[in-house]
């Protein structure tokens, strides 16, 4: 099946259904096992099956189901969020005294993630300032557990080098784990470029309406655990589970199964069998919301490169951005929804005066939202670490809808003249 065909009928088994034709919503939290022998082999992995809804459920095995086939991965576990699927994604192959390398361009929260709650846990995250792949290669130790990037930043939409982060993560036999939140895998699968790892934030352009929270992890399946001994967690007995050896029980299916049969069985951290109903309504429309997110942000970033009171704008498919060539080789059909542009004038009056523009922190919904990363979700960084992540007092990041282009230009004229009063 083609993309669009999986995204609105992938998976659907109208029988099992009882000929619904929507997702039916599983609001149970435990299932009746068929007999003891039958719950003996459940809790001991050794047949496939549900348990309780912390581990699997229906309904969110549907949305599991589409997202992997559409990424390109042999398995997926929906989360309850963006942030938790990061998290799990890096504690499923890190522990105390364990590394990370990434960008300090990355999303504010998840930089907290990483900078704070890591860092108590006793996981270490290199902060990589420039683009500059040997500076990547120069962090990495014996005690990297793998690579992190963001296919388009967030807010900073630099587009990630996934080919060149993937060769250089293989290298030194870790994984490239890659977050596609804003891309998506109908604009790219970084899978295909070669990411071991690819999570989202389904909260955004995945559901599209702004109604339900959640996270998606997925497993390429490709990368070789057991190549040496940085991966025990998959490659030696797990003594909660009877002494099970997930890359034995599971072959190229090891990561996931192990984030969902231990991680998600103690940190509870699983999607609501509602929003996964809420996800999945909003993923049926993914290929047809994406073009024209595409289309907006394009003609609107290329009217404000032209404005003569925006000071800059970043968009990966302008000619003057530096990831110019970058985003024709992975986005060729679009470098998604997300503009980052400076105003010459004052910042608060030009978010006041908006009408049109919802001043929110989410992004990737069907409205078109704006941002500003200096005063809420880079608000905890430090001034060097703001410089760092590309934030500026001026920067603002919009997340373009799908209103007509030309009443998201002018009510983006309005604001601007009404802050240079």
């Amino acid at each position: 099946m083609k993309f669009e065909t999986i995204t609105t009928q992938g998976f659907t088994d109208l029988k099992k259904q009882n000929h619904a034709i929507s997702m039916p919503i599983y609001a149970t939290t435990a299932y009746s096992f068929d007999s003891v022998e039958h719950a003996v082999n459940l809790f001991d992995l050794k047949v496939e099956g549900d348990i309780y809804s912390r581990l699997t459920n229906p309904s969110c095995e549907m949305i599991e189901k589409r997202i992997a086939m559409l990424e390109g991965g042999v398995g997926a576990l929906c989360v309850s969020s963006g942030q938790s699927a990061i998290l799990i994604a890096i504690l499923n192959i890190a522990g105390c005294g364990d590394e990370v390398v990434t960008s300090a361009k990355i999303y504010g929260g998840t930089y907290n993630l990483f900078a704070k709650t890591f860092k108590q846990m006793g996981i270490n995250v290199k902060f990589i300032n420039t683009d500059n792949l040997e500076d990547y290669e120069n962090a990495i130790t014996e005690k990297t557990k793998c690579i992190y990037a963001e296919s388009i930043g967030n807010p900073s939409i630099k587009v990630a080098p996934i080919e060149d982060l993937a060769k250089l993560a293989h290298k030194y036999e870790i994984p490239l784990i890659i977050d596609n939140t804003v891309a998506s895998p109908y604009l790219l699968r970084p899978i295909e470029f070669g990411a071991d790892i690819v999570v989202h934030s389904t909260t955004k352009y995945l559901s599209g309406h702004g109604n339900a929270m959640g996270g998606i992890i997925v497993d390429s399946g490709k990368f070789n655990w057991k190549n040496n001994d940085k991966f025990k967690m998959l490659t030696t007995p797990d003594e909660s589970y009877h002494g099970i050896i997930y890359t034995d029980a599971f072959n190229n299916a090891a990561y996931i199964a192990k984030a969902r049969t231990h991680l998600i069985r103690d940190l509870g951290c699983c999607m609501s069998p509602f929003n996964a109903y809420l996800t999945m309504l909003g993923l049926e429309t993914l290929h047809v919301r994406m073009d024209r997110h595409c289309e907006n942000a394009l003609k609107l970033a290329k009217y404000l490169e032209k404005h003569p009171h925006i000071n800059f704008v970043t968009y990966p498919l302008l000619e003057s951005s530096k990831d110019y060539k970058l985003a024709q080789k992975y986005l060729p059909k679009g470098a998604s929804s997300l503009i980052g542009f400076g105003v010459d004038g004052d910042g608060t009056k030009f978010i006041e005066a908006l009408k049109l523009f919802i001043h929110a922190t989410n992004l990737g919904d069907v409205r078109s939202i704006i941002t500003y990363p200096a005063g809420t979700t880079h608000r905890q960084l430090s001034d060097e670490q703001k410089i760092q992540a590309g934030i500026t007092n001026d920067y603002m990041r919009a997340s373009i809808g799908l209103e007509n282009i030309d009443d998201i230009i002018d009510d983006i004229n309005n604001a601007i003249e009404i802050s240079r009063k």
